[in-house]
């Protein structure tokens, strides 16, 4: 402590704190050093007597004010959020600036990094691996230009901004004097404006994106010791630790180390074979890594020097299950649904007649075992239609990225392998099935 200060001047009590205990404190610090605070509006000078009452009362007054301000400044931004008005943050928000007419703006080599996070990340890539490539490209954040991390990296994948939307009010501020904000989890409105702005991003790869965020965190970690049906956590570094699955139990096959007389091989196992033995898997084989690599290298170039005629054998497969007849008898089912509902509720007035009851609750019992038939039938059509029309967007992407891109691989890929396989299945020790998105299948031998 100096004692450099004997004399504080503040234009109002709302300037110098606007939390009545806060004030309370610090002007009794202050006074206890023989330090005078004086404000001019209320004419008040802390070191005369009988003034910690008055300041009370007008520090609660201050408090009340800046409450009722804030209140009043939440409810102007609420209805401009309710107006569409849209602000956006433009030192922070990779990708955009803001034009000369006011409106955002892409920002090309912004919306390049943009575009790669995406990519990437469909690829296969974690967060922490996408942050660690761009940091290594000498790439920063933008605003703090600070190092990527994988929060940043999530921060953007989540962000639908990048599809030119934008969902408004995702924060709110639960104290005016704290200031201290939350995340909205429904408390409060949220507004979302669409078709905001330029989209970087398509619709199709941000919700594609989403769903694998989702299934990613759906994933449990892995344990020392696994419990049955554990399928392990996401993999970043090995695709066959996502694709490969033992046609015996449905388990994820596991990488492993085999060590003998000082050599080492790379194995894969099913993961209820490591577990349990032959209690819960009896007759998965262990599978050489070269040998596995090798068949799915050969079926991944199969299927690319046939994707043609695949493509138009699935298409015309999707075609058929997508077809308006099939939508038909769907909708022909539902109808039949609703005429055994009318007809029961007719049959339930008759029962209650002795001498009608024993013939109504025949029918009644007839009518219900159909309508469970046709609803049994419209739910597995739906799942049908609900599957193939995700096949046909996957096959999709596929096509399309084989016409930009060399996929005729020389070794095994992970990103490639990522990009192309739904799953590969384990038959048996000397046969996998290779089902590629989009629903084609290609049996491969292990041969050595």
């Amino acid at each position: 402590m100096r004692w450099k200060i004997d004399l504080i001047l503040t234009k109002s009590l709302s300037r110098f704190v606007r939390n009545t205990v806060d004030s309370l404190n610090y002007i009794r610090e202050l006074k206890s050093l023989g330090i005078a605070v004086c404000f001019e509006k209320e004419n008040i000078n802390t070191l005369e007597t009988d003034t910690e009452m008055m300041l009370t009362i007008m520090s609660c007054f201050a408090q009340a004010e800046s409450e009722s301000i804030s209140k009043n400044v939440s409810w102007g931004i609420r209805q401009s959020f309710k107006n569409g008005n849209v602000p956006m943050q433009y030192a922070r928000l990779l990708g955009y600036r803001k034009g000369a007419d006011g409106n955002a703006e892409i920002v090309p080599e912004e919306a390049e990094i943009v575009k790669e996070i995406y990519r990437l990340y469909l690829d296969g890539m974690s967060l922490n691996l996408i942050a660690d490539r761009l940091n290594k490209k000498g790439l920063t954040t933008k605003g703090s230009n600070s190092p990527y991390r994988k929060e940043v990296v999530q921060r953007i994948l989540t962000n639908e901004k990048y599809i030119g939307d934008a969902l408004l009010q995702k924060t709110y501020v639960t104290d005016c004097i704290t200031k201290k904000s939350r995340k909205n989890n429904g408390e409060l409105p949220m507004y979302l404006v669409k078709n905001h702005h330029a989209a970087i991003i398509s619709s199709a790869d941000f919700n594609r994106v989403q769903e694998e965020m989702a299934r990613r965190s759906a994933k449990r970690a892995i344990a020392d010791k696994l419990t049955k049906g554990e399928q392990g956590k996401y993999s970043a570094k090995y695709a066959l630790s996502e694709l490969l699955i033992c046609g015996e139990c449905g388990a994820n096959y596991r990488r492993v180390t085999w060590t003998a007389k000082g050599f080492k091989e790379i194995k894969w196992r099913c993961i209820n074979r490591i577990q349990y033995g032959k209690r819960k898997c009896h007759c998965s084989p262990t599978i050489g890594e070269e040998l596995l690599h090798r068949a799915i290298v050969d079926a991944v170039n199969e299927f690319c020097n046939v994707r043609d005629e695949v493509a138009n054998a699935l298409r015309e497969s999707i075609r058929e299950v997508l077809d308006p007849n099939q939508n038909g008898s769907v909708q022909a089912a539902q109808q039949r649904v609703d005429e055994l509902a009318k007809n029961i509720d007719e049959l339930i007035k008759l029962a209650t007649v002795p001498e009608n009851s024993k013939s109504a609750m025949r029918d009644i019992e007839k009518f219900s075992e159909e309508m469970k038939s046709l609803r049994e039938f419209i739910e597995v059509e739906k799942a049908k239609q609900s599957q193939t029309q995700q096949n046909s967007v996957e096959l999709n992407v596929v096509l399309e990225r084989l016409e930009r891109e060399n996929f005729t691989l020389t070794e095994f890929d992970d990103v490639a392998v990522r990009q192309l396989i739904e799953k590969i299945t384990v038959e048996n020790k000397d046969t996998i099935m290779v089902t590629f998105k989009g629903g084609f299948d290609v049996r491969r031998e292990l041969e050595n």
